[in-house]
């Protein structure tokens, strides 16, 4: 079947600026039943007689619109100002005027643009039916005629650009942007498509494409880690999850034959949405990544399909061009979508962890924000009410350890009063009962750190997505939200990068202070511990050094509180719940199980060891 090579080409096309109509090539091709496609290239500067040629093929508005030069223009509210292009009639830049974007040297003064006007596009894609011949249109490749702004009674702003495809047909795009006092409304630009008296014109077709693209520009100060959080979402309908392509280097892409409710080129703190209320049929999404220095992050393609029938004249979508803020995406409402589940672009976490985030951390730390302007202090209170909330754990993992080592030489004693390999039953079962008598869990120091390991993964997630601590400073940290780098190397260093943060070296410090504290408290008690020191003390804090390096600062900073004060709390508790105290709590409940029922675990652990003891004799026989 032939086709319109320009169509192609703009549709294959990864990334295309926008060029004026008097220095672009247009190509046609004529679709005949029964011949191969005849193309013809056209230039604005062609002959006479070959624009008659391109008038006899897309008819005399869309030759016009083929040939008009471009115009741009911008509109605003409070929150953000919308660039336009007649030139598919489609939006080529947003400036989001409460966001600043961060500099080389730590200074903001240029508002964040979401991404490069001179790759942004929007095109629909449909068949125009010429006689016998299908005319493949994008209306990218057109200019539409000069747009109308009007100003509505509720500070709304509305935009009208016409592309006339006959003398009593033409699609009509409509832009309103609003101006109300809620933020997720003023972030929001209503889009609506009419198909104005195009069924006559309208080929045997039962979809519409849209294409949409753009390449994001770099607003953090670390690459790899903007980039890290820098990917393709997008929402099934009646899911209240979403999905994305994936995050990282390289490219990535999906091919989607069902519906889908709306499309988001995601960066680490600001989304551009493409929402369609009543779902797209189907969507080819793909991103690219850029390479590091270039001042781009990714470039984005989606090419989506919605349904077509010669009754459908209109076609309602929005765009969402805004942060990634929680307490605003959840208020995302557009008329006839009903949930979006939009705050679903913060990665707060999956299961417990995104509940935590939700109901617990992102609450206290937007109250705290109401009375406290300085965030390193919020961060330092957020720790304060965590380890209130989990101190009854900790205290019991301290007394555990306590009781472990106090046990410790009698636990000798039975080992050396069962040295042989038979005896092992008997020694497992005076240990269990010693264990018993004294109050003593095996696992008692082990389930109070891994009932704290939900929150400190939440928080791990909270942290580098909180778009509240961008631009934040605290002492020489000047971006709470990105790494602070107070010596920048002259290299890099593989695994760790070409920069010092020293609230990442001071939290693996910390980690390494508190490693050494445990291991010395617990090595006594527990022979295993020997085997783990090398893990405990040296390699974890490295690790984690050169993990956190490119991290949140604000992630660092809030480690290093946890693991000082951690260390602060086993001291004073140690203080003040001496070894004799814990010896009498011992010595009580010893009293008080001394003619008590053994548990069952205890029966079952012991019918366990019987029937490994019985196994062993009989191998040796």
């Amino acid at each position: 079947m032939a086709e319109w090579q320009a169509y192609q080409d703009s549709v294959n096309a990864a990334q295309r600026p926008a060029v004026p109509a008097d220095s672009a090539a247009l190509s046609v091709a004529a679709e005949n039943a029964g011949d191969a496609s005849a193309t013809v290239t056209i230039a604005a500067s062609a002959s006479v007689e070959t624009k008659t040629r391109l008038e006899s093929l897309v008819g005399p508005s869309l030759a016009a619109a083929a040939e008009a030069q471009p115009e741009e223009f911008t509109i605003e509210n409070d929150v953000m100002a919308v660039r336009f292009s007649t030139r598919g009639g489609r939006v080529i830049g947003v400036t989001l005027k409460e966001y600043t974007k961060y500099a080389p040297r730590g200074e903001r003064h240029e508002p964040v643009e979401l991404f490069d006007p001179a790759t942004a596009r929007f095109g629909m894609t449909f068949f125009l039916r010429q006689g016998l011949n299908n005319i493949p249109v994008n209306t990218m490749d057109y200019t539409f005629a000069a747009p109308s702004v009007a100003a509505l009674d509720d500070g709304s702003q509305v935009v009208t650009m016409r592309l006339d495809v006959s003398d009593d047909a033409a699609v009509v795009y409509r832009y309103t942007l609003r101006n109300g006092e809620s933020l997720a409304e003023n972030y929001l630009v209503d889009f609506d498509v009419q198909l104005a008296g195009m069924t006559a014109q309208m080929a045997n077709q039962t979809t519409v494409g849209i294409d949409w693209s753009n390449t994001s520009y770099q607003n953090e100060r670390g690459f790899k880690n903007e980039n890290m959080y820098t990917t393709l979402s997008y929402r099934f309908p009646d899911e209240s999850s979403i999905e994305e392509l994936g995050m990282g280097d390289g490219t990535k892409s999906k091919e989607i034959t069902t519906s889908v409710n709306w499309v988001a080129f995601k960066q680490q703190f600001f989304s551009s949405v493409f929402i369609a209320p009543k779902n797209v049929a189907s969507a080819d999404l793909s991103f690219e990544t850029a390479q590091p220095g270039s001042g781009f992050i990714k470039h984005y393609t989606a090419r989506m399909t919605v349904p077509y029938t010669p009754q459908t004249d209109s076609y309602d979508f929005a765009f969402y061009f805004g942060p990634n803020k929680y307490s605003i995406l959840r208020k995302v409402d557009v008329e006839g979508a009903g949930d979006l589940y939009l705050e679903r672009l913060v990665p707060l976490g999956w299961g417990i962890f995104g509940w935590i985030n939700r109901w617990c951390v992102i609450p206290v730390f937007d109250f705290l924000r109401n009375y406290i302007a300085n965030f390193g202090i919020i961060i330092l209170i957020l720790v304060i009410l965590v380890k209130l909330v989990i101190s009854p754990i900790t205290y019991k993992s301290y007394v555990s350890m306590a009781k472990m080592r106090l046990i410790k030489p009698q636990v000798d004693e039975l080992a050396k009063k069962y040295p042989k390999q038979e005896d092992a039953l008997k020694r497992q079962q005076a240990t269990m009962e010693l264990y018993r008598k004294a109050g003593v869990s095996t696992l008692g120091g082990c389930i109070p750190m891994l009932l704290q390991m939900p929150i400190l993964i939440a928080l791990f997630r909270f942290f580098p997505s909180s778009i509240e601590l961008r631009g934040q400073s605290f002492l020489w940290s000047n971006d709470l939200s990105a790494y602070d780098s107070v010596w920048d190397l002259p290299f890099s260093i593989p695994f760790y990068g070409d920069h010092v943060s020293l609230f990442a070296l001071l939290m693996a410090l910390s980690t390494f202070g508190f490693s050494y504290y445990s291991y010395q408290q617990s090595a006594s008690s527990q022979p295993q511990m020997a085997g783990m020191k090398f893990m405990m003390l040296y390699f974890m804090p490295v690790m984690l050094l050169c993990w956190f390096n490119d991290y949140s600062s604000g992630l660092c900073y809030y480690y290093l509180l946890f693991n000082l004060f951690t260390i602060a709390q086993t001291l004073i508790t140690r203080r003040f719940v001496s070894d004799d105290k814990i010896s009498a709590i011992m010595a009580a409940h010893a009293a008080k199980k001394s003619n008590g029922k053994k548990s069952k675990f205890q029966l079952r652990y012991e019918e366990l060891l019987r029937q490994q003891e019985a196994q062993q004799r009989g191998r040796r026989k």
